[in-house]
């Protein structure tokens, strides 16, 4: 299983941005799906959630109110909608999956960059 994370750019502060994530291999049936993001020189922090059932979603403090999180429309896809993006969103953005429960990641994604200027 793979995921595959997109959308990433450049952006200027107060624009807006998604990114796409979606996994890819054999079969499974993730239980949630979020994202973390990685600044540079900085630990990797959560950053959002949601599980599949019921579509709880989960965000941390610095985004919540700018940050969307959603189900796509295909099995084992999720989005970001990011909007009035400030620098300190700056980093580097990583899906997750859990076939456990939200909390539990077992499967982690490629990277993508999202740079945040002033």
């Amino acid at each position: 299983v793979q995921l595959q994370a997109s959308g990433g750019g450049l952006v200027q502060a107060g624009d807006s941005l998604t990114l796409s994530c979606a996994a890819t291999g054999r079969t499974f049936s993730a239980n949630g799906m979020g994202w973390f993001r990685q600044a540079p020189g900085k630990e990797r922090e959560y950053v959002a959630s949601i599980t599949w059932s019921g579509g709880l979603t989960y965000y941390t403090d610095s985004v919540k109110g700018r940050f969307t999180i959603s189900k796509g429309n295909a099995k084992n896809t999720v989005y970001l909608q990011m909007n009035s993006l400030k620098p300190e969103d700056t980093a580097v953005y990583y899906c997750v999956a859990t076939t456990y429960r939200v909390g539990v990641w077992d499967y982690w994604g490629q990277g993508t960059l999202v740079t945040v200027s002033s």
